[in-house]
């Protein structure tokens, strides 16, 4: 047993790191993440709408405020206010954070790729 205890060791060194890594997002990956998933609907430009609403500066933001965007019931009365944990929650299953809105994202991110979609939000400001 003490053979393998420098195995071990090694292992949960690299594991620590390894899964640190991941756990941190990466705003320039997110960036793209946003170009794939996000941008057909929605702009990182202030007072740019399109399907969706602008997301620069939506961390911070109270859902349902952006100006000139028609928000469902659901959302303006969802008494959101975007962190980085509640979009995270939101973008994994849109439906179930805000029954009743319109989002039409399906929710399929990885762990990575949210955690680097967030990092990209956290620099619109």
């Amino acid at each position: 047993m003490k053979k393998y205890l420098p195995l071990f060791a090694a292992w949960a060194v690299l594991h620590l790191f390894w899964g640190n890594a991941l756990a941190a997002g990466n705003a320039d990956r997110g960036g793209d993440v946003f170009d794939s998933q996000c941008a057909e609907c929605h702009s990182v430009k202030a007072g740019k709408n399109k399907k969706g609403p602008s997301l620069f500066a939506s961390i911070g933001r109270k859902a349902g405020t952006v100006p000139d965007f028609v928000y469902s019931d659901a959302m303006k009365q969802s008494g959101i206010t975007w962190s980085p944990d509640k979009i995270e929650a939101y973008i994994a299953a849109p439906k179930t954070v805000v029954p009743g809105g319109k989002m039409k994202f399906d929710g399929k991110l990885t762990t990575q790729e949210s955690a680097d979609l967030l990092a990209f939000l956290t620099t619109l400001h």
